[in-house]
C-alpha cells in the first residue's frame, strides 16, 4: 500500500466569510481524481449552487477534479444544484474505524476505570464480532463519506493482541473508497508501545511495510511509565522509514506540558518539521496565557499541528489562540460506538456543530469559524489542500438545503449531494 503522499496547503482561511461571487470555476488541475468507472470526470458543471449561501446562485465548473474559472468546455456534463448551498466538504482529522460496532448488533459496555479497562474490553470486542475490521470500517468510513467527509486520518490499533489485522482491514476499505475519500492510517499503539512486549516490532514492521502513513504512541509518562523509551522508539521509526508521527496525549497537568515539551525537542532534533501531530493534548487548556503562548509559539515554529475532538468545554484546544501561532488544529471525531462509548457516528457537521456548542458561540462569525475548523483545519493537519471552493482549489464540497453556512451548522441539514474531486459520490445520505 503505497502511503498517501502530501500535498501543499493553499492559504485562505477567510473563505468561509466570502460571498462566492467569483466561484463559477477554476485552474488547470494539478491531480486528478477518477469519475465514474474509474476515469477522469472530465468537465462538470453545477449549475445553480449558492456558495457559503450567496445570495446569487452560480454555476461552478470542474475540470479534472479542480474547480476552474475558465469557461466550461463544449459537451461538459451539467448537474442542477436547485439553488442548494455549497460548502466546502469536511476532514476527519482523528477517528478510530478499526474499533467500531457501527452496523452490528447492539453490544453492552461493562463499567471501566481507565485505559488499561478500555484495552481489553477492545479486544473482547474484536473477538466477539462477527464481520471483519475491514467490512465494520468500510461501514463506517462509506457513511462517512454520504455526510460530507473528503478525507480522514485512520488510528488503527496495532498490538499482539491483534497483530496487524486492523491496519490490513482499514487499507482494505481504503482500497474500496479510494473514488470518494482520502485517508492516512496510523499505526495506534493503544495498548502501549513498551508496556506491552511485541508491540515496537508491530510498529517496525507498519512502518517498513508502506501500510502506513504516520505511526502513534500514547500517554509516554502516564500510562506507558517510559517517556523517552517511547519517544525515541517512535521517533526513531519514523525517521528511518520516512512516515509521520501521532501521538495521542490525554494528561491533563505537568506530566502533559513534559511530554509536548520532549515532542518538540525530537521534532527539532530530528528535523522532522511539519510531519509530527500530537492529539488531543488536555493539558493545553489548563495553562495560563503566558504558558500557553510561549508553548504554541514553540509548536509553531516546528509545525507540530494538533487535533481536538471537542469533548467538553475544559478539554476543547483554544483553537484561536494556538492558530494566532502558527499552529495548525484539526477536528476528529475519535471512536464511534466501540469499547469507549456508545455514541459518535462519524458526522463532521455534526462534530463541528459540537464544537460551537461546547464553545458557547452565538454570533455569525463564531459559528462559520466552526465549520471552518471542520472542513480546513484538518486538511492542514493532513497535508491536503483545501476545498474553499475557489479556482484551483479540489472539487469536494456538499449541497445542501439551507439559507448559509451558519444555519446549516446549527440545523445539520441531510447531505443531498456530496463531490469529491468533480464526482458525486453520494446521494440523500446514500453511496452514489
Amino acid at each position: 500500500m503505497t502511503p498517501l503522499s502530501r500535498r501543499g496547503i493553499l492559504a485562505g482561511a477567510a473563505a468561509l466569510a466570502g460571498t462566492g461571487a467569483a466561484l463559477s470555476a477554476a485552474a488547470p488541475a494539478a491531480a486528478a481524481s477518477r469519475g465514474e468507472g474509474g476515469k477522469r470526470p472530465g468537465a462538470v458543471v453545477f449549475r445553480n449552487v449558492r456558495p457559503f449561501g450567496a445570495k446569487t446562485p452560480v454555476d461552478l465548473t470542474v475540470v479534472d477534479g479542480r474547480i476552474t474559472d475558465r469557461p466550461a468546455r463544449k459537451g461538459a456534463r451539467v448537474i442542477d444544484g436547485g439553488g442548494r448551498v455549497a460548502l466546502p466538504s469536511l476532514v476527519d482529522a482523528h477517528i478510530h474505524p478499526d474499533k467500531t460496532t457501527w452496523g452490528s448488533s447492539w453490544v453492552t459496555r461493562k463499567p471501566a476505570s481507565g485505559i488499561a479497562d478500555y484495552c481489553e474490553q477492545d479486544v473482547e470486542i474484536f473477538k466477539s464480532q462477527p464481520r471483519p475490521v475491514g467490512e465494520r470500517a468500510y461501514g463506517l468510513m462509506s457513511h462517512a463519506v454520504t455526510r460530507g467527509t473528503r478525507a480522514m486520518r485512520a488510528h488503527v490499533d496495532v498490538a499482539p493482541a491483534y497483530d496487524l489485522a486492523g491496519v490490513e482491514g482499514v487499507n482494505a476499505a481504503r482500497e474500496r473508497l479510494g473514488h470518494a475519500l482520502d485517508v492516512q492510517v496510523v499505526a495506534f499503539p493503544q495498548h502501549g508501545v513498551i508496556r506491552t512486549p511485541g508491540t515496537a516490532e508491530l510498529l517496525e514492521e507498519a512502518a517498513r511495510s508502506g501500510a502506513v502513513d504516520l505511526v502513534g504512541g500514547i500517554d509516554p509518562i502516564s500510562f506507558d511509565d517510559a517517556m523517552d523509551e517511547q519517544l525515541d522508539l517512535v521517533f526513531g521509526l519514523a525517521d528511518r522509514h520516512g512516515v509521520g508521527v501521532d501521538i495521542h496525549l490525554h494528561d491533563r497537568d505537568e506530566k502533559g506540558t513534559k511530554v509536548l515539551r520532549a515532542i518538540i525537542e525530537r521534532t527539532k532534533a530530528l528535523s522532522l518539521r511539519g510531519k509530527v501531530t500530537v492529539s488531543h493534548v488536555f493539558c493545553l487548556p489548563h495553562l495560563s496565557d503566558t504558558e500557553l503562548g510561549r508553548m504554541a509559539a514553540d509548536l509553531g515554529e516546528q509545525d507540530i499541528s494538533l487535533t481536538t475532538v471537542a469533548p467538553n468545554e475544559s478539554l476543547v484546544l483554544p483553537i484561536e489562540k494556538l492558530r494566532a501561532h502558527g499552529v495548525r488544529v484539526g477536528l476528529g471525531s475519535d471512536g464511534v460506538r466501540d469499547a469507549w462509548s456508545p455514541f459518535g457516528n462519524a458526522d463532521m457537521l455534526h462534530r463541528a456543530h459540537i464544537l460551537g456548542w461546547v464553545t458557547d458561540v452565538r454570533l455569525d462569525d463564531e459559528l462559520a469559524a466552526c465549520y471552518d475548523v471542520g472542513a480546513h483545519g484538518g486538511a492542514d493537519v493532513m497535508g491536503l489542500d483545501r476545498a474553499n471552493l475557489e479556482p484551483g482549489a479540489p472539487a469536494d464540497f456538499v449541497l445542501v438545503r439551507g439559507e448559509n453556512v451558519q444555519q446549516v451548522l446549527v440545523d445539520m441539514p441531510q447531505r443531498d449531494m456530496v463531490v469529491h474531486g468533480g464526482r458525486i459520490v453520494a446521494r440523500n445520505g446514500e453511496l452514489a
